[in-house]
């Protein structure tokens, strides 16, 4: 009963504009967990629908990346030593460029994430559902990742190449290799749409694992009546 408990009250925090969701989720409160297994997927799956369209919509906002120091997109590994060549010869700027516009391209793939999320949810069945719920403390990222990772990756791809050229990524990438080249004997060309393709992946899933994470560890985002009853009551503290 805690875990179904706790998820429950993540969804009605994160997504407590969604009226159904909020109605069953007093339901889980009032009836002490005597949902039927049809009324928990309808909740979950209309929390989930709302907040990954949040995590989407964070991050797809300007600077969304470019700004969050654990997503940011720097540049390859591979080209490090490209970085450190540049910045030492007084070409700064230009590498930070590249940067910015790395992390622009990933912020407009971001925005098409919401639908993609949205399809997942709908496929969802009961017995999903109940697994999210009775799962670990990533339960429902890690349903998305297997079920989104190989639709994300179809779907940003185009979207990242054509972003990276809206934002003259494609330019600033290949004025600093063509610059790194001209003075490095091993050539450098990694690449980049797939190594940002795959970062903005990365960071999608980091902040819906934020999203599940936050009602689990942080009683201060307790902040609706609903969940101050959840975890007032005995049932919270007291498990199945």
């Amino acid at each position: 009963m805690k875990k179904l408990l706790l998820l429950t009250a993540f969804a009605s925090l994160t997504f407590s504009s969604c009226d159904t969701a909020r109605q069953i989720l007093d339901g889980v409160v009032a009836n002490s967990g005597q949902l039927s297994s049809s009324e928990v997927a309808l909740g979950l799956k209309e929390a989930l629908t709302v907040g990954t369209n949040r995590s989407a919509s964070q991050l797809s906002a300007v600077d969304g990346f470019f700004k969050n120091a654990a997503i940011k997109v720097l540049l390859p590994p591979e080209a490090q030593k490209v970085e450190s060549t540049l910045r030492s010869v007084g070409m700064g700027n230009l590498v930070d460029k590249a940067v910015l516009s790395l992390n622009r391209a990933a912020e407009n793939a971001a925005k098409t994430a919401g639908g993609i999320f949205i399809d997942a949810v709908k496929q969802m069945s009961i017995n999903d559902a109940i697994g999210i719920l009775r799962g670990g403390d990533f339960a429902a990222t890690d349903y998305f990742k297997g079920k989104t990772t190989g639709a994300l990756t179809n779907s940003f791809r185009p979207i990242i190449e054509r972003s990276l050229q809206n934002v003259n990524a494609t330019k600033y990438w290949g004025d600093v290799i063509n610059a790194y080249n001209m003075v490095a004997t091993n050539k450098v060309n990694p690449d980049l749409t797939a190594y940002v393709t795959e970062k903005a992946m990365n960071g999608i899933f980091y902040q819906v694992g934020l999203e599940e994470q936050r009602i689990r560890k942080e009683p201060v985002a307790r902040t609706t009546e609903l969940l101050k009853k959840v975890f007032g009551s005995s049932l919270a503290q007291g498990g199945y």
